[in-house]
């Protein structure tokens, strides 16, 4: 019992040690856990104040690009389609050729208008020289005339011809100046057609040219090219379709530009000013690749104004609801070039606001175009050299 009861109360102290050192440490880790918490919370605040409150962020965004409708421009029978959806052209490729045999003749029988206007154009600088020898040859006949009647009445006085005889010398005086006037007005007629004209400037071989460049345009316009580099996407044009003007074949979608519309609450864009730095992410590459960019622009209307069916919120049970503004965010050429986006990806787009010199609305005009195609504007050379020699040739 000795043993007992020496055991139990050598025991006794050390339960009251273990029971009075759980406080402690929990004590202790409550003040760690707190400290940490306090800790934390400062960091995030201090991040806040010098980072987050300095930033507007947006999932509403969407890649948004150059969408060029490629229609026809006349009427015709498709003969060949040389692309297919997501095929890489280049500006100026033939995508798509339509039956070139009426344009053909069109083009035959302008040339053939134009070689006729020619000649008969011609003919009146021939026939202006001709009414000038004309003329020169009844003036003289006039004053033959003239002078056969002045004799004549000489003789009359004396008596010695008859009055019959004068009469008729008389009227072929008239006569002669009648014939001389109407040869002047043919020719005077003439001169005014012509002018000083050359003879290529002659308003009707001017209108004939311009029908042999109207119908080698149309011969032109068989062949339908691609006005931008790009990728063929909607090709809805099929071999054997009658296709009439401005029917839509394809689309071609240039790789870029491309750039970014991110729709922000209107309580975002206090402090959003054109230029500032943006960081965007996309779901299509994902975190691992963030792109740089810059606020272009914001729109001038929110996206239920430019619906096609505006709210009308002048109604009794109006529910006010936080608009979103589409702000304009371009991209760099060279990351787009790496890294290239495909129109209506998601994009996650973080502003950085803090610097706010820049201008709310852009105060300088573009002085150059936005977007510029030379592939749809005809090269004349061509068919001015045919006109040329058409001209040459039946002119001589």
């Amino acid at each position: 019992m000795d043993n007992t009861s020496t055991q139990s109360s050598a025991a006794q102290p050390s339960d009251k040690h273990t029971s009075s050192s759980h406080p402690a440490k929990r004590k202790a880790w409550l003040l760690g856990t707190t400290l940490l918490f306090i800790l934390l919370l400062a960091g995030y605040l201090i991040y806040w104040f010098l980072v987050l409150r300095y930033q507007e962020y947006t999932d509403d965004a969407y890649v948004v690009g150059l969408q060029v409708p490629v229609v026809a421009q006349t009427t015709g029978n498709v003969t060949q389609v040389n692309f297919e959806n997501t095929d890489l052209v280049r500006a100026g490729d033939v995508l798509v050729v339509l039956d070139k045999t009426n344009a053909e003749l069109a083009y035959a029988q302008a040339r053939h208008d134009l070689a006729a206007t020619v000649r008969q154009t011609q003919e009146l600088y021939y026939n202006r020289d001709q009414l000038s020898a004309v003329i020169a040859q009844k003036n003289v006949l006039l004053n033959q005339a003239k002078s056969d009647y002045a004799r004549r009445s000489v003789l009359g006085q004396r008596g010695t011809i008859s009055k019959e005889d004068l009469q008729h010398s008389r009227e072929a005086v008239e006569e002669a100046q009648a014939s001389l006037n109407a040869s002047v007005q043919q020719f005077n007629a003439t001169k005014a057609l012509l002018k000083t004209t050359a003879l290529a400037d002659q308003p009707a071989i001017l209108q004939a040219a311009d029908k042999v460049r109207d119908a080698w345009i149309t011969l032109q316009r068989t062949q339908i090219r691609s006005p931008f580099t790009g990728y063929v996407s909607r090709r809805n044009v099929q071999v054997g379709a009658q296709v009439s003007p401005n029917a839509s074949l394809m689309a071609i979608v240039p790789a870029e530009p491309v750039w970014i519309d991110a729709n922000f609450k209107e309580t975002q864009l206090s402090d959003v000013r054109i230029g500032q730095p943006v960081t965007i992410t996309s779901d299509f590459y994902g975190s691992k690749v963030i792109f740089n960019g810059t606020v272009a622009g914001l729109d001038m209307g929110t996206g239920s104004a430019f619906s096609l069916l505006p709210a009308q919120n002048a109604t009794g049970n109006w529910i006010k609801v936080v608009q979103r503004l589409p702000v304009r965010v371009e991209l760099d050429p060279q990351q787009i070039a790496k890294y290239p986006l495909r129109i209506g990806l998601s994009m996650n787009v973080t502003i950085e606001t803090k610097n706010t010199d820049g201008q709310v609305l852009a105060n300088v005009q573009r002085d150059t175009p936005a977007f510029k195609s030379d592939v749809l504007i005809p090269d004349l050379a061509p068919v001015n050299v045919v006109i040329a020699q058409i001209i040459t040739d039946n002119a001589s």
